[in-house]
């Protein structure tokens, strides 16, 4: 069973890493995954939170830090260094069918940070706006599987990295927003 997962996943890489190459999503996919490319977007949540929970936004700030944390950490260090598994980009079998549209890196591929940080954060968006704004249901997932969908795009993760990733971070930010539930209502105070 594990031998038909594995290829499944490699032949899901290849799909998306060469057959869905085109020069729109070589123009932006790098971009998805570069950290500093949200970074307005990362500005604008601190900053809406703080207008929106005032006083109270400590909370909702401080639980945003813990999750991206726990998130980054568990995935990045711990299940990385435990797993080892080799990005697709490094792979030395791999080599000649991988298409490398960004430097490869050094660490091992699953899971993936970026799809696990991202789609905590698209998690607590969800609970923190969805309520008042409803697009931010399918927006705050659609923008996490865009930063997901990227990595393999670029052939720094297979699409099994980035989907245990997705679900390690909702789980880590579902966890987070339960411990803070009491503490996440907006100040009605001016």
């Amino acid at each position: 069973m594990i031998g038909i997962l594995y290829r499944l996943d490699k032949e899901l890489f290849y799909l998306i890493n060469g057959s869905l190459g085109n020069p729109v999503f070589d123009l932006i996919m790098p971009w998805f995954r570069y950290m500093y490319f949200w970074f307005p977007l990362y500005a604008f949540l601190i900053a809406y939170i703080v207008y929106r929970y005032k006083k109270k936004s400590i909370y909702p700030l401080l639980m945003i830090a813990l999750t991206v944390t726990v998130s980054d950490q568990l995935s990045g260090n711990f299940i990385k260094k435990s797993v080892q598994r080799i990005r697709p980009c490094n792979n030395e079998m791999m080599q000649e069918y991988v298409v490398k549209r960004v430097p490869c890196g050094s660490g091992f591929s699953f899971t993936s940070a970026h799809a696990s940080n991202h789609f905590a954060l698209a998690v607590i968006m969800i609970f923190l706006f969805a309520a008042q704004y409803r697009w931010v249901k399918w927006a705050a997932p659609l923008w996490a599987a865009s930063v997901a969908f990227a990595q393999v795009y670029v052939g720094v993760h297979f699409p099994a990295d980035v989907t245990v990733g997705a679900i390690l971070g909702s789980l880590i930010a579902y966890g987070f927003l339960m411990l803070f539930k009491n503490s996440l209502t907006p100040d009605k105070t001016e």
